[in-house]
């Protein structure tokens, strides 16, 4: 018998996208920004750095680069956590809003640093109606989808359960109405594997 999926966003869950842009920041401009918010959930209001425009932008853009995608640090405890899932029975893969390009980089990237992934499925797209998550989230149909974007949510059917990571609110969308969609909110991923285990949400 196949074992039961859980599908795990990376940045914000697996992965320390805030650490990642700091380094790109530093990459692109030789200046290493200090903390401006530290609940902030974007990265523009988390550190000290300006509004891009125009070439500026761009330059800054194309160090979002195979580097950046392949070296993101992962968040304090959610190596642990996905261990621990790994070990009461489930499988599990990442489903990530990034292009297609990047998707072998952001795997080698989830291994290096420990995780147990068998899989990164990279969605591409812009949060709509309907999450460009979805159909791939209908197709390997986990028992659990966790992200910590609310509108990444949008359009997962209902026999998935939905598991929100709220982390820092500051500038949040992770509020209002949707949120009535969601199964169950977490402040991290460790809290969210000790919830679903001790739930008794065990693949056996």
């Amino acid at each position: 018998m196949p074992k039961p999926i859980i599908a795990l966003d990376a940045d914000g869950v697996l992965l320390d996208y805030h650490a990642a842009y700091r380094q790109a920041w530093f990459r692109a401009f030789q200046v290493m920004p200090e903390v401006k918010d530290e609940d902030a959930y974007w990265p523009i209001d988390r550190w000290s750095v300006r509004q891009l425009t125009g070439q500026e932008l761009q330059h800054f853009r194309s160090f979002f680069d195979e580097q950046f995608w392949g070296t993101i640090p992962a968040i304090s405890g959610a190596v642990d956590a996905c261990k621990s899932l790994k070990e009461a029975g489930f499988d599990l893969i990442c489903v990530s809003a990034i292009e297609s390009r990047f998707q072998q980089n952001r795997l080698e990237n989830l291994v290096n640093e420990g995780f147990p992934i068998r899989a990164v499925i990279a969605t591409n797209g812009e949060d709509g109606e309907i999450s460009p998550k979805a159909k791939s989230l209908c197709e390997i149909n986990p028992v659990v989808f966790v992200d910590d974007f609310l509108p990444y949510h949008r359009g997962v059917p209902s026999t998935i359960h939905k598991a929100l990571i709220l982390r820092e609110i500051n500038g949040s969308p992770n509020v209002g109405d949707e949120l009535k969609l969601i199964d169950s909110t977490h402040n991290d991923l460790s809290a969210f594997a000790n919830w679903w285990l001790i739930n008794g949400n065990s693949s056996v």
